[in-house]
C-alpha cells in the first residue's frame, strides 16, 4: 500500500475512540436490558463489532499491527430469537458440502453397491460406470444415511467442505408431506435454538505437534 492510501494517524485515533464509545454504549444496553433478547442489546453489539472491524483495518493499514481480539461481525451472530417460549416441536436442518475428489472411487463405490442389488435377479450389471458421477451420486446417497457418508466420505473419494446444522423451533409439528415440495423455504435464523458449524476458517493455531486442527463453530440457543 502506498504511503498515500494509508490512513492518518488522527483516523486511526478517531477510530479507536468511537471503539470506546461503542463499548460504553454496549455496556449501558446490557446493564439496561429487560430480557434475554432485548433488542437493544443485540444492536450494541453489532455497533461495537463494527466499530472494532474498522479500527482493526485501519490499525494495520496504518502501523502494520492488530488488536489482541476478536469480535464477530454481526454476518456471524444469529438475530433476536423470534420462536416460541415453550417449543411443542422443532426441525434439523442440515447441510454439509463435499468436493469429488476422486471420480473413479466415488464411480467405482456406486458400481460395486450397483452389482450387489438384489433385485437385480437376472445378474444384468446396472452400468452405473458408463452413467459417470451423477448416477454414481444417487446410488451412493440412495444406499447410505448422510452420517455414514460422512463417517466414510473418504471412501467414497470426497472430501469434506464446510457444514452446519440448525436445530429450529416450531409451534406445532407439520402435518405429514406439508413441507416436502419447497423443505428449505422455511428456513428462518430467527427461529433457530443452536446451531453448530464446522469450516476451515476455523482452524486453529498451530497445535503443539504442528498440526492444524479444526474445531467447530457454535451459536447457542436463545430461548
Amino acid at each position: 500500500m502506498s504511503d498515500a492510501a494509508q490512513p492518518t494517524a488522527a483516523e486511526v485515533r478517531a477510530a479507536a475512540d468511537a471503539v470506546k464509545t461503542a463499548l460504553d454504549r454496549h455496556l449501558e444496553a446490557v446493564e439496561r436490558r429487560t430480557g434475554d433478547d432485548d433488542p437493544a442489546v443485540y444492536d450494541a453489539f453489532n455497533a461495537l463489532a463494527a466499530a472494532a472491524e474498522v479500527y482493526d483495518e485501519l490499525l494495520y493499514d496504518r502501523y502494520d499491527e492488530v488488536t489482541p481480539f476478536e469480535i464477530p461481525g454481526a454476518e456471524d451472530s444469529l438475530p433476536p430469537y423470534a420462536g416460541p417460549e415453550e417449543p411443542h416441536a422443532l426441525t434439523v436442518l442440515l447441510r454439509r458440502d463435499y468436493a469429488v475428489a476422486e471420480p473413479e472411487r466415488l464411480i467405482a463405490q456406486a458400481q460395486r453397491l450397483a452389482d450387489l442389488d438384489p433385485d437385480a435377479q437376472d445378474g444384468t450389471q446396472v452400468p452405473v460406470a458408463g452413467a459417470g458421477v451423477h448416477a454414481a451420486i444417487g446410488v451412493l446417497f440412495g444406499e447410505y444415511e448422510a452420517d455414514e457418508i460422512a463417517s466414510r466420505h473418504k471412501e467414497f473419494g470426497l472430501e469434506e467442505g464446510d457444514s452446519t446444522l440448525w436445530v429450529s423451533a416450531l409451534e406445532d409439528l407439520p402435518e405429514p408431506g406439508e413441507w416436502l415440495g419447497a423443505p428449505f423455504d422455511d428456513a428462518d435464523p430467527a427461529l433457530v435454538v443452536c446451531r453448530f458449524d464446522v469450516s476451515a476458517v476455523f482452524d486453529e493455531e498451530d497445535d503443539l505437534d504442528g498440526d492444524q486442527q479444526e474445531r467447530p463453530g457454535i451459536l447457542p440457543g436463545r430461548p
